[in-house]
């Protein structure tokens, strides 16, 4: 069997295992609200590459963690990566009709349940993070560090700060410092948080938790430029989504700044940095380092 044939039989198991994970921790379907629940499921569990708790989940076990508490942040993460997806396909936002390959939330439910979908779904991440204290108390000091970081890189100071300057610059071109700005912000934010909550509860020092968080941004940088050149290179069969969808409406990104093959260039050199400061850590997992470079040099 090929390393590669080894790695996707690896991955397909993380994936059951993050799966049966979020299903959990969602919320019974009950009570007159009941409706809500169902959108929270329905946008939840439509699929994908479950990213983000993987990348939790690995980077505490290169730190060789044992700590419960990080089994509600990995459910905690991806529920507020599928609320801002959930809100990003909105009317008023890309008004995008399929994602992962089946209509999306608001298109299935409403643009009013939509809404209210994600507002759900943002909201109960932070109560699934908070049953952290009932499972491991004595960790109280780790819980409440992840809970900063959750907190920081999912509002203002990171994902939303950047989707609100996404949303502002959308329509007119924009400099390579304020679109490496959005990125840092929009896209790196929750692959930081996943990466540095889950080194915090493998016991990595704050220095440790620097430089993943470094690792983490140079990953992050090169995912969204890969999914710049994707949009222009791929097909709406294999993304799961429609392609083009960065012209349509009018933004800026690596490629209309540098060209295809300037943008897989930047791309290479993100990913070197990345995987050189991942080897300067003491601890080592090599299905971590693959996982990097995987979703780095994406073809989907």
């Amino acid at each position: 069997m090929s390393s590669k044939d080894n790695f996707q039989i690896q991955m397909k198991k993380k994936v059951e295992y993050i799966e049966q994970l979020l299903q959990e921790y969602l919320p019974k379907q009950q009570g007159y609200q009941s409706l809500i629940m169902e959108a929270m499921e329905y946008s939840l569990m439509a699929g994908g590459k479950r990213l983000r708790p993987m990348l939790m989940m690995e980077t505490y076990q290169l730190f060789d963690g044992s700590c419960k508490a990080i089994r509600p942040f990995m459910a905690a993460i991806e529920m507020i990566h599928t609320y801002s997806l959930v809100h990003d396909d909105l009317p008023a936002m890309d008004n995008d009709e399929y994602r992962r390959g089946r209509k999306t939330t608001h298109i299935v439910y409403g643009e009013d349940m939509g809404i209210l979908a994600g507002d759900a779904l943002l909201n109960y991440a932070f109560e699934t993070a908070f049953k952290a204290f009932v499972m491991d108390s004595k960790d109280s000091l780790l819980i409440g560090r992840a809970l900063s970081v959750l907190g920081e890189k999912a509002g203002i100071h990171g994902m939303i700060g950047g989707q609100v300057i996404d949303v502002k610059e959308t329509g007119h071109a924009v400099s390579k410092e304020i679109l490496d700005t959005i990125y840092v912000l929009k896209t790196s934010a929750l692959i930081e948080a996943s990466m540095m909550i889950g080194a915090i509860f493998g016991g990595a020092s704050e220095e440790e938790v620097k430089k993943v968080e470094k690792i983490a941004r140079y990953v992050g940088i090169a995912f969204q430029i890969q999914d710049d050149i994707l949009d222009v290179t791929s097909t709406e069969e294999v993304l799961g989504k429609p392609i083009y969808s960065d012209e349509k409406n009018e933004k800026t990104t690596y490629v209309t700044l540098m060209g295809v093959e300037g943008a897989k260039k930047v791309v290479e050199e993100y990913s070197a940095k990345a995987i050189d400061l991942l080897h300067q850590l003491s601890g080592k997992n090599e299905y971590l380092e693959q996982l990097l470079i995987q979703l780095i040099h994406r073809d989907r």
